[in-house]
């Protein structure tokens, strides 16, 4: 039985990752409540609004994928009370400039 040849490594870009994610984005003032007003990474917005979710104790106890907003969240959630996780990245792309 003849040896197989190990796989050749993939030559990544020594972790840049994806340009696109890291460009800064200009959050309105809507979300700026959360992150500021300055540009930030796209990357870095989830974080910023999980850490409001956690100290603000809005996550269903007994569902963690739901989130009942407050007042700040729901301007950002387009006025819903209560989100999935799975939809709050798209409610709040909406409220970021490229």
């Amino acid at each position: 039985m003849a040896k197989k040849k190990p796989a050749a490594k993939k030559k990544g870009k020594g972790g840049a990752g994806n340009s696109k994610f890291m460009a800064p984005v200009q959050p309105d003032d809507v979300l700026a409540v959360i992150t500021g007003s300055k540009p930030l990474p796209r990357t870095k917005i989830p974080g910023m609004l999980w850490d409001y979710i956690h100290k603000h104790k809005l996550q269903d106890k007994n569902d963690g994928r739901v989130i009942h907003a407050d007042e700040t969240l729901k301007k950002i959630f387009n006025g819903k009370a209560k989100v999935n996780m799975m939809e709050m990245t798209s409610l709040w792309n909406k409220h970021v400039k490229a």
